[in-house]
């Protein structure tokens, strides 16, 4: 990746919506070979998707919860097992392999503390493989950054 790649990634990151001629311009690259340079860096898997950032609260999500879970075995196959578990719930919006005493981190959003605790005891708490879990809520978000840093 040289600094242009760098720089396409900075603006589709700040507005993946921008046409291709008015990125090309404040790039200073013709739309043709921006367009091939875009394509590499999607079919690299650099640029993995195009999506709309919307805010939880606006849509009824008020309560966000970060879940330590600590898994009785750690395989690579149990660890698959419980990843395709946590896919089918649509509350998890990211769920992390950690290092430390607590195996699993995971972020999940619900409307409610009634929503959230529907969550755990028809969800989360019927995958096995769990030894124990601990759960914080979010009081408020204080920084979220979408954009990646490319310095």
């Amino acid at each position: 990746m040289d600094r242009i790649d760098r720089e396409i990634i900075a603006a589709l990151q700040r507005d993946g919506r921008r046409t291709l001629s008015d990125l090309s311009e404040g790039i200073g690259l013709s739309p043709t070979p921006l367009a091939r340079r875009i394509a590499r860096l999607e079919r690299d898997g650099v640029i993995t998707g195009y999506a709309a950032r919307v805010d939880q609260e606006a849509l009824g999500l008020a309560l966000t919860a970060f879940i330590h879970v600590e898994l009785e075995t750690q395989s690579r196959d149990a660890l698959a097992r419980f990843e395709a578990a946590l896919r089918r719930f649509d509350e998890v919006t990211e769920c992390h392999l950690m290092t430390g005493s607590r195996d699993i981190l995971i972020r999940a959003v619900a409307a409610d503390l009634k929503a959230f605790d529907r969550f755990l005891e028809e969800g989360l708490m019927q995958v096995p493989n769990i030894r124990a879990m601990r759960t914080s809520f979010a009081l408020r978000t204080m920084i979220r950054r979408d954009v990646l840093p490319l310095g």
